[in-house]
């Protein structure tokens, strides 16, 4: 094993930005992929091709000092959540060589909060839609098999390419549903340092939230986005009465970054999501 060599599973929209740290960190760079060997070749990235469904295709994962999971659901697979979060985790769990750290990337989706309180580490995990409740089970048997593996609950995503509800904000269409609910987010460069981070300073076997720590509600977060695509202003309009909101916009909690910041130093460089967005959309812009 090359103790610098790092691999990834799920080299992705996250998963890309840390492979591009660590390359330029100067470090071999592995990466798992079903069809994308031309794009990790001019990164300078070496891929591997196979599929976690598929077990059979896992043989030739190398050694590697760092492996990062950061597998997410592609629906154009037509295979189910719990086949990509729990089958495939544990397919590769069990090809992967023993040794090295591990970093699983998951999400806050395991917290059923709906009062808008604040959330951590050791809050209740109670999710109340069954892809919450998939990825609790894909944590539980990560667990089992690496008690030793650094697991980071992402909160929502954003970045260059990748805006929230862009489309219906350029269109002028109201969002419907609670616009004062928080949205809890992390910038996607903020979180591959992150990952970076976790790598170097986490406790082994330790669960960290991993977000921007400045959750904003709905209407600010939309009316800033409107603003910078210079776009109608958001508009907004309630469920209909009656109405139960889907499982997805049952959520509201304020999560908190707090063990993450003390245990790794680690900072998010976007202070918030005004910054965040800022720069999402120039680059987007020149993208």
């Amino acid at each position: 094993m090359h103790t610098d060599d790092a691999l990834i599973i799920g080299c992705g929209y996250l998963g890309l930005r840390v492979a591009q740290l660590w390359r330029a960190q100067g470090r071999r760079v592995f990466a798992l992929t079903r069809k994308r060997t031309e794009l990790l070749t001019q990164l300078g990235i070496i891929p591997i091709v196979g599929d976690v469904l598929q077990p059979e295709t896992l043989k030739q994962l190398p050694h590697a000092g760092t492996t990062l999971y950061a597998v997410g659901m592609d629906r154009t697979t037509g295979a189910s959540m719990h086949d990509v979060y729990v089958d495939g985790l544990r397919h590769v769990l069990l090809a992967l060589h023993g040794g090295g750290k591990l970093i699983y990337i998951s999400s806050t989706s395991v917290y059923g909060q709906t009062d808008g309180s604040l959330v951590d580490e050791d809050s209740p995990t109670v999710p109340h839609d069954d892809s919450g409740k998939t990825v609790l089970a894909a944590e539980a048997m990560l667990h089992q098999h690496r008690a030793d593996a650094v697991l980071l609950r992402f909160a929502g995503i954003y970045g260059p390419n990748r805006l929230l509800r862009k489309a219906a904000i350029l269109a002028g269409q109201p969002l419907i549903g609670d616009a004062d609910k928080f949205l809890n987010l992390i910038e996607v460069r903020d979180g591959a340092r992150a990952v970076l981070a976790a790598e170097q300073r986490a406790i082994p076997g330790r669960t960290y939230i991993v977000s921007d720590g400045q959750p904003v509600p709905r209407r600010a977060f939309y009316t800033e986005l409107a603003s910078l695509l210079n776009a109608p202003p958001a508009a907004f309009e309630p469920l209909p009465e009656g109405t139960p909101p889907p499982p997805h916009d049952r959520g509201n909690r304020r999560l908190s970054n707090a063990r993450f910041r003390l245990e790794t130093g680690w900072a998010p460089e976007f202070a918030d999501y005004r910054q965040g967005l800022a720069a999402s959309v120039a680059e987007s812009a020149e993208g």
